[in-house]
């Protein structure tokens, strides 16, 4: 992975949390996750409790606010169906400002939403402190099989070029008279779009028969022999540990 392919969620600095193995981070938002999904919906002061956990390791990473709320969009299609829930849901159904509301379509609109934007919300900051390179590192350290880490580092790395010669494409149909705003066209776009792809799986055999030339062996060298500590992992897992403890209370309070 060459340094300038970064992912546009990371936000560059040195926090503790930044300068955490990534292996680390990708444990902790597993586990925090975890416990997010398995907390019983009705534990309403629980989620209050992990939404302040996220905002302690996000303010700890100097992560600001607006930046977190800006990304969050992407789980606007979840909100929409958890809109729907409460008038679509069953009996009992209650009266709200002239509205007939499901009790049990209620609960599970607040189940989506809260658990949605909880997970969506670790996932930005693990995106946000861990840039993608060091992401198939700590998968490649977690052992995660070797083919989906050659994968990933491929689709990450030739990712740009695809958009790059895209880009040039369109360039050239436009250069042609092309205007893809005409629905006409539409003809024109989709015969690009199949060019595409044929460019992309003939640029995919020559790298392929580069590396084989190279002596590419069918797995990804180790990208770092840096080493974790122990102490990395009481840091790291310590949010994931408060999250287990919000976790057990919501369990033994409902």
């Amino acid at each position: 992975m060459g340094a300038g392919h970064s992912h546009p969620l990371f936000l560059p600095g040195r926090s503790a949390v930044h300068r955490l193995p990534p292996e680390v981070k990708i444990i902790a938002a597993f586990l925090g996750v975890v416990c997010v999904v398995t907390t019983p919906r009705e534990a309403f002061g629980v989620f209050a409790g992990y939404l302040v956990l996220l905002a302690a390791v996000r303010a700890a990473a100097g992560i600001p606010p607006g930046w977190i709320l800006r990304r969050s969009v992407i789980e606007a299609p979840f909100v929409v169906l958890a809109v729907l829930l409460p008038f679509t849901g069953g009996e009992p159904r209650i009266e709200w400002l002239g509205l007939s509301l499901s009790e049990p379509g209620l609960l599970g609109a607040w189940n989506i939403l809260v658990k949605g934007t909880l997970g969506v919300l670790t996932s930005l900051t693990l995106a946000a402190t861990t840039p993608l390179r060091d992401v198939l590192v700590g998968m490649q350290r977690l052992r995660v099989p070797a083919l989906v880490i050659t994968i990933a580092t491929l689709m990450l790395r030739y990712i740009d070029v695809i958009a790059g010669e895209a880009r040039r494409m369109r360039l050239a149909r436009i250069s042609r008279g092309h205007d893809p705003r005409f629905l006409w066209q539409i003809g024109a776009t989709a015969r690009g779009v199949g060019a595409l792809f044929v460019r992309s799986y003939e640029r995919g055999e020559r790298v392929h028969l580069a590396m084989l030339s190279r002596g590419w062996a069918g797995e990804m060298p180790r990208l770092t022999d840096d080493v974790t500590t122990a102490r990395h992992w009481r840091i790291g897992l310590a949010p994931a540990a408060v999250a287990l403890a919000l976790a057990v209370t919501g369990w033994m309070t409902t």
